[in-house]
C-alpha cells in the first residue's frame, strides 16, 4: 500500500504560494477562470497539484513545473473541442494544456474547455464545446 501525502486535502494557497512568479501568473489566471466559470467548484491538493472537483467529480488541475505550467482538464475522449490542436495527450481520461507565459493562454478555449470539464463533473453529460 502507497502512503497518502502529507499534502493531500490540503487548501491549494500554498501551491500557487510556492511556483516562481513568472508562471505563478498563469497558474493565477487559470484559478481566476476556473473560480468565474465554476464557483460550486471545490479544490484541494492531491498528488501535489491543485484539483478542483464538483459535487465530488474531478473536473481539472493545474500543475507546475520548472518551465510550464497544465490546466489538466478530466473527460473521455472527444470532450475537449480543439481546432487548433493546443491540447495535449491521448484523451483516454482527459487533455492537457501546457503553456510557458500567460500570453500564451487561450482566454477563449480556456473558458469553453473549463466550461465543458465543469458541465461534465456535474453530470451533464458529454457537453458540446
Amino acid at each position: 500500500m502507497v502512503a497518502r501525502r502529507a499534502d493531500f486535502g490540503r487548501p491549494v494557497d500554498g501551491f500557487f504560494a510556492r511556483q516562481p512568479p513568472e508562471l505563478r501568473t498563469v497558474l493565477e489566471a487559470l484559478r481566476a477562470a476556473i473560480e468565474e466559470i465554476a464557483p460550486d467548484a471545490t479544490a484541494s491538493i492531491k498528488w501535489g497539484m491543485p484539483f478542483y472537483e464538483i459535487a465530488g467529480e474531478r473536473m481539472c488541475a493545474l500543475a507546475g513545473f520548472t518551465s510550464h505550467v497544465n490546466l489538466i482538464l478530466s473527460g473521455p475522449p472527444g470532450t475537449f473541442a480543439d481546432p487548433d490542436g493546443l491540447l495535449e495527450g491521448d484523451g483516454k481520461t482527459g487533455r492537457h494544456l501546457k503553456l510557458r507565459s500567460l500570453d500564451e493562454v487561450p482566454r477563449d478555449a480556456v473558458r469553453r474547455w473549463i466550461g465543458a470539464a465543469a458541465q461534465l463533473a456535474r453530470g451533464g453529460g458529454r457537453p458540446a464545446s
